[in-house]
């Protein structure tokens, strides 16, 4: 099912579980729930009955029509040269700007569209499962000269310890990008590269109500 679904990345998509639980499932390691099933069968338009017992029109069942809707499009690149889906994951894109500045609230937490990285790259440079990644754009100047205004932010949901680096945070219901670096007594430091902005610091021990480590800035992309 997952050729008729267009690869294995878009099937796990369809599952809404990773890619590691799915290839658990093929193995037979792991045995997908009906609702897992059922998204599967409707992605790639085949009945659950021969999904259960193999009777009834499958794949290569049903009439022509349902079978060419079912047909995974052939993919290829501006040059014509054909490109495989497997080697590429979908990351999804979150309608949600996070500000490089005093913080923007959170209004729109669903995805627009999806961007596409290669599979390699993720999971052999970055070593992360894609199911924890999510694309954001950045909004504001207080890290102008590391993360520029509308620049195109890669986050590891995964990464939160706040070990040094850049992360992206929600403090009063804003979502905000710093610079984080651990001090003693489980105190953060919150930091700009714009000196406009001033340090803070938070109480790890005793953090605020609504203070969360959203992931890890791991890649950015930016337009010239």
């Amino acid at each position: 099912m997952c050729r008729q679904i267009g690869g294995r990345g878009a099937a796990a998509a369809v599952a809404g579980v990773s890619d590691d639980m799915l290839r658990r499932y093929i193995r037979g390691d792991s045995k997908p729930t009906f609702e897992v099933m059922a998204k599967l069968a409707r992605a790639a338009g085949v009945s659950l009955d021969w999904v259960a017992t193999g009777e009834g029109d499958g794949i290569g069942g049903g009439d022509q029509a349902q079978r060419d809707a079912t047909q995974p499009q052939l993919c290829i690149d501006t040059l014509g040269n054909p490109v495989d889906l497997e080697e590429f994951v979908f990351i999804p894109r979150y309608n949600v700007k996070v500000a490089a500045g005093h913080g923007q609230a959170i209004t729109d937490e669903a995805p627009k569209h999806t961007m596409a990285f290669r599979r390699y790259w993720i999971e052999n440079y970055l070593h992360a499962a894609p199911a924890d990644l999510s694309v954001l754009s950045v909004k504001g100047d207080s890290l102008q000269g590391v993360l520029n205004d509308r620049d195109v932010i890669l986050i590891d949901r995964s990464q939160t310890s706040g070990a040094a680096g850049l992360y992206v945070l929600r403090i009063d219901g804003d979502v905000i990008v710093k610079t984080l670096q651990r001090l003693p007594d489980g105190i953060l430091e919150v930091s700009s590269a714009n000196p406009a902005y001033k340090p803070f610091t938070v109480n790890m021990a005793k953090p605020p109500s609504d203070f969360a480590i959203i992931g890890r800035v791991v890649w950015f992309g930016r337009q010239v």
